[in-house]
């Protein structure tokens, strides 16, 4: 199955779906309210497509995305300013901020496979995603500050979580990029692999986790989120409650009656 918008393309293969950003001559930036609507409706037609336990995020061309485009953000009509602070503030909660949350809120362990520099928004964007693999050329950076401006997207709740507090702080606040062998010593990516091998790698991947049955790994990533902001005993209450539905899908009952015959 393939599904085709003008910025984001999907494409099902099996288990894992494929959500390419399309736009290589502005290195996949993101321009328009259209754009973040086309990445919320690729992310919706995933996790509605049956069979699908996995989703690779990834870019075309050189760059995964260079952020927001700044023509745009010029012009007054993207995603960035308008003529009034009470529209320039709803402008990023229809656009940028709906495209965030619903990366966020995405049921599917999601892979991001960075083909290339991965900037501001480009950066948070990756930083949602589950796991992260680079090529060798890749650089990243929260490049807000450089440009006056600050991370309106959620980078400053993003990027600590991807790498911790004094790393995001300083990536924040300097607005300097670093390249991939650095993004993997502070744990921004797992891997650098080289670009002919980024997408089979990030396949792979994807496939050792849609061998396992997909409600765990849905339960399993919600309560990772889970996580990251709640206290340890709603976790463990969370979990109870998670591990009984786990207990009674039918999935469960294969792949024990399978380990048990082992």
């Amino acid at each position: 199955m393939d599904e085709t918008s003008e910025f984001a393309l999907l494409s099902v293969d099996g288990a894992v779906a494929t959500l390419t950003l399309n736009r290589p001559a502005r290195r996949n930036a993101i321009a328009t309210l259209r754009d973040c609507d086309a990445v919320v409706a690729a992310l919706t037609a995933a996790q509605r497509t049956e069979g699908v336990a996995c989703v690779i995020l990834t870019g075309t061309g050189s760059a995964f995305c260079a952020g927001g485009d700044l023509q745009a953000l010029q012009s007054g009509h993207g995603i960035g300013p308008r003529s009034r602070p009470d529209q320039t503030r709803q402008n990023y909660e229809r656009g940028v901020q709906q495209m965030i949350r619903a990366l966020w809120d995405c049921e599917l362990p999601m892979i991001a496979a960075l083909n290339g520099p991965a900037m501001g928004l480009g950066l948070d964007m990756a930083c949602l995603c589950d796991l992260r693999i680079s090529v060798e050329s890749a650089r990243f950076a929260s490049s807000f500050v450089k440009l006056g401006i600050i991370p309106g997207d959620g980078g400053a709740w993003i990027l600590p979580r991807a790498v911790g507090q004094a790393k995001a702080a300083e990536m924040i606040l300097t607005g300097d990029a670093i390249d991939a062998q650095e993004a993997l010593a502070c744990g921004l990516v797992s891997r650098v692999v080289t670009p002919d091998t980024l997408m089979s790698t990030a396949q792979q991947l994807a496939a050792r986790i849609t061998a396992n049955p997909a409600p765990a790994t849905r339960l399993a990533k919600r309560l990772l989120r889970e996580g990251q902001h709640q206290r340890l005993h709603d976790v463990l209450a969370l979990s109870a409650s998670y591990q009984a539905i786990a207990h009674e899908t039918p999935e469960h009952q294969a792949a024990m009656a399978k380990a048990l015959e082992r």
